[in-house]
């Protein structure tokens, strides 16, 4: 059966399939692993693994939480040679895993999932592939994540711009900026980091800011070889490095997630850190928030305010009109021209839809039902879609500590879910919609006390304002949320054969003993 097709029994490709070789992908399939199941399948729709960090190679490109944090305690890496580590490495350290549990021989390079349909007669899913055959699996894993499509403003004019044109997530490495006038739209976190390569690389660079952000300083430096050397001969010792650097970041969740005067403990640092890098008392202003510390994403640079006052540098704040043939028109009516436009204005993050077309029991539509902002059980299932599990799905986004440990919480619970339907031969494990139900309430009201929701825009939000990104809460809160799972009371399960003295019946209970703690 293909998407929209007609039912046929079809045998069983795969156990597991992941869609996506990026961070989740890799990191899923190395659990699954470790825990026993090697019939997985993982479809990349590149001829490269990586997933963000592959396509966000862009002058500049760094993670802004400590590579120490943002790594898996599964696989650690002694060998990060600065707190904060550059793009490429980051690349490395995925490659690294790969070559190190033998997952080249899971992937299927250049295969790109295009719609699935769940058969519920034998409890499959059916995954077509562009220009390939379709694929059926017991269990679907989507890794693909939320920050994998760029994604452009919805500014008019943006196709009629007659100069060359790139966005950060899909760099030009062969384009010339020397001596270029360069315009840049976006100043979020890609926008400050690329902006000051930018102005080092001798390009005339005009700067188009919709909103300032609160921009912390950046305190990176080299690890010294010895302590690389510590870090090997020594694990102990990079654990106990994980576990303080996860402490600290915890800690700001009391001023980034909710309004405390710990928030003002960061807008207090903010200033300062914007009066000792800018003189001028009208660009200070310029650059001042007037929002909430956390409402949107807090920026971490040493060297964008330095950039934004070069002699070859620009900051425009007013509204942007539309783009013209030559370059940009702001709503004051003065058009300034470029040689070339570099949009660093994120990605398509899904609220609303989802990433590929999804049918479930009863010909459900993902899309569909989340029309209205998208949900999910404890952010990794979903009611009516079994056997499909979702890393860094609804309202599993941190705001004041590492994706990664968020995401490996998702997969020790989709494996858990896995290992529950391969041990006991079931045809489908859903959630129960009631407890689907009564978990995202207690998330939403949750949610209207952060800082999230006060207020600001960010693509944090649907066009209306629903929250179906962030989770309101520490980090630990989450950890604990996934590590108690009750697949016993939230959960039905359809065994794939019954004795014949049970025919027609189906077992909707698990075995108590199946309670994840």
């Amino acid at each position: 059966m293909s998407v929209g097709g007609a039912t046929d029994e079809r045998a069983v490709d795969t156990t597991t399939l992941i869609i996506g070789a990026g961070f989740a992908g890799i990191g899923t399939a190395i659990r699954l692993l470790q825990q026993g199941h090697d019939d997985l399948v993982i479809l990349e729709r590149d001829v490269r693994p990586g997933g963000t960090w592959r396509d966000n190679d862009y002058p500049g490109a760094a993670c802004d939480i400590p590579s120490r944090l943002y790594s898996y305690s599964f696989a650690p890496n002694p060998e990060w040679t600065q707190t904060y580590s550059e793009s490429s490495e980051i690349l490395a350290y995925i490659d690294g895993m790969i070559a190190d549990h033998g997952l080249d021989r899971h992937i299927r390079y250049s295969h790109l999932a295009i719609g699935m349909e769940f058969d519920e007669a034998v409890g499959s899913w059916i995954v077509d592939i562009a220009d390939r055959e379709p694929i059926v699996a017991r269990t679907v894993v989507v890794a693909s994540g939320p920050l994998s499509t760029p994604g452009y403003p919805d500014i008019t004019g943006l196709d009629d711009f007659a100069g060359h044109r790139m966005h950060s997530a899909a760099w030009d490495h062969e384009y010339d900026f020397e001596g270029k006038k360069v315009g840049v739209i976006g100043t979020g976190a890609s926008g400050v980091q690329l902006i000051p390569e930018l102005v080092r690389a001798g390009a005339d660079v005009t700067v188009f800011q919709r909103t300032p952000g609160w921009v912390l300083p950046r305190l990176d430096r080299r690890v010294s070889g010895m302590s690389r050397q510590l870090y090997r001969s020594m694990p102990l010792t990079q654990t106990v490095a994980r576990r303080l650097w996860f402490a600290g970041h915890e800690s700001v969740a009391l001023g980034a997630v909710w309004n405390s005067p710990f928030t003002r403990v960061i807008e207090a640092v903010a200033k300062l850190n914007l009066r000792a890098q800018v003189g001028d008392p009208w660009m200070r202003r310029q650059l001042t928030p007037d929002f909430r510390a956390g409402c949107k994403r807090l920026l971490m640079t040493n060297d964008y305010y330095p950039a934004l006052q070069a002699d070859n540098c620009a900051l425009v704040t007013w509204p942007i009109a539309r783009i013209c043939e030559h370059g940009v028109r702001t709503v004051e009516g003065i058009e300034r021209r470029f040689d070339c436009l570099v949009f660093a204005t994120g990605f398509e993050v899904s609220k609303q839809g989802t990433p590929i077309p999804i049918r479930g029991r009863g010909g459900r539509v993902l899309a569909d039902e989340w029309s209205g902002g998208a949900y999910a059980y404890k952010s990794f299932a979903v009611s009516g879609f079994p056997n499909l599990y979702f890393t860094f799905g609804p309202n599993s986004g941190p705001g004041h500590n590492s994706a990664l440990v968020y995401m490996e919480a998702q997969i020790e619970a989709i494996v858990t879910a896995i290992s529950i339907i391969r041990d006991r031969g079931l045809r489908l494990l859903d959630v129960h919609e009631p407890a689907q139900d009564a978990y995202n309430a207690t998330i939403q009201k949750r949610l209207e006390h952060t800082t999230w929701n006060s207020g600001c825009r960010s693509w944090y939000l649907t066009a209306d304002g629903f929250n179906a990104t962030m989770y309101p809460g520490f980090a630990t809160q989450y950890i604990a949320q996934m590590r108690t799972i009750d697949f016993t009371r939230d959960f039905r399960a359809v065994a794939a054969e019954v004795p014949s003295t049970r025919a027609g019946r189906s077992s909707d209970r698990l075995n108590p003993g199946l309670r994840r703690r």
